[in-house]
C-alpha cells in the first residue's frame, strides 16, 4: 500500500439516469499512491460506472472527486487535458479497443501526437519491450495479433506518457485463463517498475486477491464491503462477498 494521503478519492458518488434510476448510490473510495484497489461485483453492480466517473469520462449526479488533493470536478478543460497525461485506462475488450485501420506504430504514437510531444523510434522499441513484444509489431495491424498480444499493445499505449493512475477495467476477462495470467503478471511487474497506482475492476475475487492490496465490493450500485484483500477473502463479512468468492475458481498466476 502507498502513502496515507490518497492519490485519488471519491466521496458520496451518485449516478442517476433519469428519475428513480440510480446506478451508483453514495460510493466513497480512496486509493493511495502505489496501491492497487480491486473493485468487484457482478455485471451491472455499478463498478465500471464508478471508474468512469473517477476518470471524468461521465459526470456524477452528486458527490466529489479529488486527484492529488485537487478538485477533479472543478478542473478547467486545460487542467483536465494536463490530467489526461497522468490518468489512463485499459479496457476489457482488446479487440474493440484498437482501431483496426491503424498500424501499431500509429496506435502507440497517437498519445504523443495528441499531447504535442515527439516520439522516437527508440521510445517505441522500449514501449514494446516493456510489454513483451518487439519492433516487428510496428508495421502490423491489430487483426494480425492474438488477444493477449492486443491487450499488451493496449497496455503499452496506456503507459506511453508514463501515467500515475491506471484504471484496469476487467483487462483479462476476454482472454483465456493462461493468457490472462500472463497479462496480470505483466501488470504487476509494470506497477513495481514505475510505481503505478491501479484501480482494478473485476468479477473474480481470486484474481483480485492475487493482484490487489485492498478490495471494495459493490452490489446493486452500493459499496457493501471494503478492506484488505486477505481479510475480505478469508473472512468476508457479507453473504454477497462469500457468493462472489465461491463463484469464481482460483486463477493460475504463471
Amino acid at each position: 500500500m502507498g502513502s496515507a494521503a490518497p492519490l485519488i478519492a471519491a466521496t458520496g458518488l451518485i449516478k442517476e439516469y433519469g428519475p428513480g434510476v440510480r446506478v451508483v448510490d453514495s460510493v466513497s473510495l480512496a486509493i493511495a499512491r502505489g496501491e492497487t484497489l480491486g473493485l468487484v461485483g457482478e455485471s451491472g453492480s455499478g463498478k465500471s460506472t464508478v471508474a468512469r466517473m473517477m476518470l471524468r469520462l461521465i459526470e456524477p449526479t452528486a458527490g466529489s472527486i479529488t486527484y492529488d488533493g485537487r478538485d477533479l470536478l472543478a478542473m478547467s478543460p486545460r487542467d483536465l487535458r494536463t490530467l489526461r497525461r497522468k490518468v489512463q485506462v485499459v479496457f476489457q475488450d482488446p479487440f474493440a479497443a484498437l482501431n483496426p485501420r491503424m498500424r501499431v506504430r500509429e496506435i502507440l504514437t497517437e498519445p504523443f501526437r495528441i499531447h504535442g510531444e515527439p516520439c522516437s523510434s527508440q521510445r517505441l522499441d522500449e514501449m514494446l519491450r516493456e510489454v513483451g513484444l518487439d519492433a516487428s509489431a510496428l508495421p502490423r495491424y491489430p487483426h494480425e495479433f492474438s488477444g493477449g498480444q492486443r491487450q499488451r499493445i493496449n497496455i503499452a499505449r496506456a503507459l506511453a506518457l508514463r501515467p500515475e493512475f491506471v484504471v484496469l477495467d476487467e483487462p483479462v476477462s476476454a482472454l483465456d485463463v493462461s493468457v490472462g495470467a500472463q497479462v496480470v503478471n505483466l501488470l504487476r511487474e509494470l506497477q513495481q517498475r514505475y510505481g503505478l497506482t491501479y484501480l482494478f475492476i473485476s468479477h473474480s475475487m481470486p484474481l483480485v486477491r492475487y493482484l490487489c492490496d485492498r478490495v471494495a465490493v459493490m452490489q446493486r450500485g452500493r459499496l457493501v464491503e471494503i478492506g484488505d484483500c486477505e481479510s475480505v477473502c478469508c473472512s468476508p463479512e457479507q453473504a454477497y462477498t462469500r457468493e462472489l468468492i465461491a463463484a469464481t475458481p482460483a486463477m493460475p498466476t504463471a
